[in-house]
């Protein structure tokens, strides 16, 4: 395996062990599917994690689930495409009016680790950057 290759191998599996810490704080995770949330399951990811797309809900009804849990702060780990990201900053918009603190640490981190950013140090807007 090239030394590139270990290197991105190793910061996913450090972004995983915190993001698995995270989530057994009690941080909430929205993913968009079901198949992600299983997969999270299965890299040891034990708390709560709320779907986006699954049985017809809006982002309305996806906060309004989320409020319910009670969680000053949600960690928004959606997909990289073109609509994950639309997701992504429509819903960290709405969670910012609901109070709620959007963290998109962990979608940062692996959307550098897989190689869309070769760093994470740039300006204080990257994050609207990336969603953009």
């Amino acid at each position: 395996m090239s030394t590139r290759l270990k290197e991105k191998e190793e910061k996913i599996l450090q972004i995983l062990e915190e993001l698995a810490e995270e989530s057994a704080k009690g941080t909430p995770i929205v993913v968009e599917g079901k198949k992600d949330a299983g997969a999270l399951r299965a890299l040891g990811v034990a708390g709560v994690i709320v779907t986006v797309k699954t049985g017809g809900k809006s982002l309305v009804d996806v906060v309004s689930e989320i409020e319910t849990l009670n969680a000053s702060e949600v960690i928004l780990l959606l997909d990289f495409d073109r609509r994950g990201k639309e997701s992504a900053k429509l819903l960290k918009e709405r969670l910012e009016h609901a109070k709620i603190t959007p963290n998109l640490r962990f979608w940062l981190g692996a959307f550098c680790a897989a190689g869309k950013r070769s760093s994470m140090r740039r300006k204080p807007n990257r994050v609207s950057r990336h969603l953009a």
